[in-house]
């Protein structure tokens, strides 16, 4: 079963890209981003998508535009992320058949979300939201929404979120720096999804 993981790869370059993203894959993390905000973003995302599109979902975070959603498209992304919940880019990347999460804090920005056709929600910045925040939101949710905690989510509190309900987190920080190497994020990879299996377990 994919773990329902989002590797982030923020400041990838494209000559970086395959070796990460194999990484990544080799630990078990089959979503991944590239912020469109990193060094030629587009062209990680058609690597990426090239190399490992058979087994992983590839797409861009900080996605702001419709027209930004169709250049991901173009180079071979699936994947949706975006800091803020706007319909227009949801219902773009729902109408292209990709997976869409908007990011959201309040109960009004999570219905929009989902009434414009969200795959599933994130829920950003998830630390300054707090557990008893996303609890509340939770609460009101329609039952098999996924919400995804990203920002301030890691090793030592997985726990804690899986415990109040979270589905699924984004890894950034936590997981990749431009000034690692792939063996490097190979290695925090398999930290972060060996501490989710163990608090999806204690969740469970």
């Amino acid at each position: 079963m994919t773990l329902p993981l989002i590797g982030i790869l923020r400041g990838i370059t494209p000559s970086d890209a395959i070796e990460v993203g194999e990484a990544l894959l080799a630990a078990g993390i089959e979503r991944i981003e590239v912020p469109l905000n990193s060094p030629d973003p587009l062209e990680s995302i058609r690597r990426l998508a090239g190399a490992l599109g058979d087994r992983a979902l590839i797409g861009a975070g900080t996605v702001l535009t419709p027209g930004q959603v169709r250049d991901v498209f173009a180079a071979g992304g699936r994947l949706v992320v975006s800091p803020n919940c706007r319909p227009a880019v949801i219902e773009e990347s729902r109408h292209l058949v990709m997976e869409s999460w908007p990011g959201v804090v309040t109960p009004s920005e999570a219905f929009e979300a989902l009434d414009a056709g969200a795959t599933g929600l994130k829920l950003f910045p998830a630390v300054q939201v707090g557990i008893e925040g996303m609890s509340a939101l939770r609460a009101v949710l329609p039952a098999g929404t996924r919400l995804f905690a990203v920002g301030g989510i890691g090793m030592d509190n997985f726990g804690a979120w899986r415990a109040a309900g979270i589905d699924g987190a984004g890894l950034g920080s936590a997981l990749y720096t431009p000034c690692l190497t792939a063996a490097e994020v190979g290695e925090r990879a398999r930290a972060l999804v060996a501490a989710w299996r163990a608090a999806d377990g204690e969740a469970t």
